[in-house]
């Protein structure tokens, strides 16, 4: 079954000397930080950022994640990060994918999921909230 993906966004960047580990390939950790660089671009495109979230009184903690590396990334290697919106009703899913920026090869995928928490009251949201459907709506 093919996924609906609502909103999607890319990223390019060189893989910095400081992300490699002794193996002289990206360490795992840092992955998280290029899918973040992806997610954050494709919340401004709604206008519902960080900055956003904190103001409408939401915060949008990261409940779960999962990588898989296909193959190394490496120091120098020029990486394009994709970031697609594939579920917004009752939580934010994002799915990943990191491809090599010159030559298309597939290096890793993943997946980020938020809920919404109301900063106010510190409760769990089982739907997200209006002002992120507003968002959505008003970017279609």
């Amino acid at each position: 079954m093919r996924k609906y993906v609502l909103l999607s966004s890319e990223v390019e960047m060189d893989i910095p000397f400081q992300d490699v580990d002794a193996m002289q390939v990206v360490w795992h950790g840092n992955y998280f930080r290029y899918f973040e660089a992806a997610r954050s671009k494709l919340l401004r495109k709604i206008n519902y950022d960080y900055t956003e979230m904190r103001d409408s009184n939401y915060l949008w903690p990261i409940i779960g994640a999962h990588l898989r590396f296909v193959q190394a990334a490496r120091y120098r290697q020029r990486i394009t990060v994709r970031a697609e919106l594939v579920e917004w009703e009752n939580r934010l899913k994002i799915d990943y994918l990191i491809r090599d920026a010159d030559n298309g090869t597939r290096l890793t995928t993943g997946y980020t999921i938020q809920c919404a928490v109301n900063s106010l009251t510190n409760e769990l949201q089982l739907v997200s909230p209006p002002v992120l459907m507003a968002r959505l709506k008003a970017y279609l």
